[in-house]
């Protein structure tokens, strides 16, 4: 990861605040009262330790690695029980790639999705000036944000064409 400044972060293609808190998700589900079977640990180990953002299919992948026995519908049920808890996003990243949608766990702070429409790398970048925004929006219009999901697009240095790259400052 790469880090600005306090006021801003960036990550490089990694999730910027990826394994911060293991076994968040764990806790926070025993806290709530849920039951948590083995293989309902395993999906919850995945996305607590996930680097990136996962499909589900990776997410499956990635349990049946640790348990050959784990059942692709116990995997559904799971993300949509920390869906519905709000404890893990659903993201479509601008559909790079078709209609799959992915998963992370809640972050400390808001970000946005960035993401390259020609190689598919998604970075991730915090800024205060979003959240001033979003405060700008609560006072402005009355209300309180619970949570923002923004993604933007456009083209990394590696995919510019090299006639229209700018030059490196």
């Amino acid at each position: 990861m790469e880090s600005a400044s306090v006021a801003n972060r960036f990550s490089s293609g990694e999730r910027i605040n990826a394994g911060a808190r293991p076994g968040r998700l764990e806790a926070e589900l025993g806290s709530r009262g849920r039951r948590l079977t083995r293989q309902r640990r395993l999906i919850v180990r995945v996305m607590d330790t996930a680097q990136r953002h996962l499909d589900i299919d990776e997410i499956y992948e990635r349990a049946r690695k640790l348990d050959h026995r784990i059942h692709r519908v116990t995997v559904y049920r799971t993300v949509d029980l920390l869906k519905r808890m709000g404890l893990i996003d659903e993201l479509d990243l601008l559909h790079l790639r078709g209609d799959r949608h992915y998963y992370e766990t809640h972050a400390p702070r808001e970000h946005i999705h960035i993401a390259c429409l020609r190689c598919g790398k998604v970075r991730e970048f915090e800024s205060t000036l979003y959240d001033e925004m979003k405060r700008q929006i609560e006072q402005q219009l009355d209300m309180k944000i619970t949570m923002s999901r923004t993604e933007v697009g456009g083209y990394c240095r590696s995919c510019l064409p090299a006639a229209k790259r700018a030059p490196a400052s």
